[in-house]
């Protein structure tokens, strides 16, 4: 789906160019998040990561929006990708921050999506070849993944068409709201 993504509107070359050192970075972050999952509590992991969208979305509300500077992005690339990677080994959610990070770069909508594919599609193989070095991928667990996958195929054309038919503004209202209710999501799920 990442793929389909990332290749659905225009060049993908100058995405990796622009993004290279992020997801270098964040290859070494998601080893070393891997690593961590293998040692620490699901429980600890999911609440940092719930808290640290909630808050976020918070600031969001309050109209502040965190935005990069120009030349900002050349020195964030490589701290962005290694805490993506470090959260996205430890929780299996890379996603988060780097949507956060696309979001404060101000990136228009079709930027986005394609910079959140390729980072995402880059960053799960990084992610496969560590969960299975470190043990954590069994053969049921593989199994379950690939019916998830399916699932996930099935919702997959609709939101493609979603997508097609916001405006920019709503889009970023709609990436705040999903971010919203994921992190709370997470919050309540390891708390309870």
């Amino acid at each position: 789906m990442d793929a389909l993504q990332a290749t659905r509107r225009g060049d993908l070359a100058p995405t990796l160019r622009r993004f290279a050192t992020l997801v270098a970075f964040g290859a070494v972050g998601t080893v070393a998040g891997t690593r961590l999952l293998a040692v620490l509590s699901v429980r600890t992991a999911t609440i940092v990561l719930g808290a640290t969208v909630v808050g976020f979305v918070l600031l969001n509300a309050t109209r502040w929006s965190p935005r990069v500077r120009a030349g900002g992005e050349r020195w964030l690339n490589p701290v962005v990708g290694f805490a993506a990677g470090v959260i996205g080994g430890l929780t299996n959610v890379p996603g988060t921050p780097l949507v956060i990070y696309f979001y404060a770069l101000g990136l228009a909508k079709h930027d986005f999506v394609r910079a959140v594919a390729v980072t995402f599609v880059l960053y799960k193989v990084v992610q496969l070849g560590a969960v299975t070095w470190y043990g954590l991928l069994t053969w049921p667990l593989l199994g379950l993944s690939v019916l998830l996958t399916l699932v996930a195929l099935a919702g997959f054309r609709l939101g493609l068409a979603i997508q097609d038919r916001l405006d920019q503004r709503a889009f970023n209202r709609v990436v705040l709201g999903v971010l919203g209710l994921l992190g709370l999501g997470l919050i309540v799920r390891a708390l309870t």
